[in-house]
């Protein structure tokens, strides 16, 4: 009798901790860069704000190669669909992770080959990377970086502004225990892909110099929000109470 209670506590523990996946994979509302304003500063300067709930977080993009141009307000779209618009059920930007579409019309246009660097006020946690128009170049990131999404129909999403394309990640070892990691594509990518963790800066490398290829960032909050003020999720609550109903059962059967 015994073993029979402690296996049934577990398939009920296990039903509970599906029920937990399935919960945190839920999309979350991300908070996009307002760019604000640019400068000359080592090449070139972009800042912005990152409105969080409790906070507001600097941003500082730099490239010391300069930029195709800085749209901080005003002008073209280019977050929209080709074909339905601002619509985040099958935009090439939203996914099961990330809710909404980058806010506005804000964008960075990219069109030199070399290194690049986002710097943040606070210490922010899963930050979001959106592209525009990714065909003949890449990114070679500092960061390992997952894909969430990116416009192509053979996928349910529609094509981005410019057009559909491929996304997909490589890893090159540089030696030393030292990787990159580049996305890279085919097509007219357009998409958006996710550091996890908590993150000061990120830096990259475009691979090309390729006119042009456009993005923004947006995070899930500080990491102060994310990771040290969380509260206890209902599936978590659920093992809780199977794990202690479990131990009494026990107890009152010896």
């Amino acid at each position: 009798m015994f073993t029979i209670l402690n296996r049934k506590i577990g398939m009920s523990l296990a039903v509970a901790a599906m029920s937990l996946a399935s919960f945190s994979v839920s999309a979350v509302p991300i908070q996009w860069t307002d760019w604000t304003s640019s400068s000359s500063v080592n090449g070139f300067t972009g800042v912005g704000t990152i409105t969080t709930p409790t906070s507001t977080v600097d941003v500082t993009y730099n490239n010391p190669q300069g930029v195709a141009f800085f749209q901080s307000s005003g002008g073209i779209d280019y977050w929209q669909n080709s074909r339905s618009g601002r619509n985040p059920a099958t935009s090439p930007y939203t996914s099961s992770a990330v809710d909404n579409i980058p806010t506005g019309t804000d964008i960075v246009g990219l069109r030199f080959a070399g290194n690049q660097t986002l710097t943040f006020s606070e210490t922010i946690a899963n930050p979001v990377f959106s592209y525009v128009s990714l065909n003949g170049n890449g990114y070679s990131f500092d960061q390992d970086f997952e894909i969430l999404s990116f416009g192509n129909p053979v996928d349910g999403n529609d094509c981005g502004y410019w057009g559909c394309g491929t996304s997909f990640k490589q890893v090159v070892d540089l030696g030393g225990g030292l990787f990159e990691y580049q996305l890279l594509g085919t097509g007219e990518p357009h998409g958006t892909l996710r550091f996890t963790g908590a993150f000061d800066t990120v830096s990259w490398r475009s691979l090309s110099s390729e006119n042009w290829n456009g993005f923004t960032v947006g995070v899930q909050g500080t990491a102060e929000e994310v990771f040290n003020n969380q509260v206890p999720e209902p599936a978590v609550l659920v093992l809780m109470g199977l794990g202690l109903a479990g131990m009494a059962a026990t107890r009152k059967r010896k």
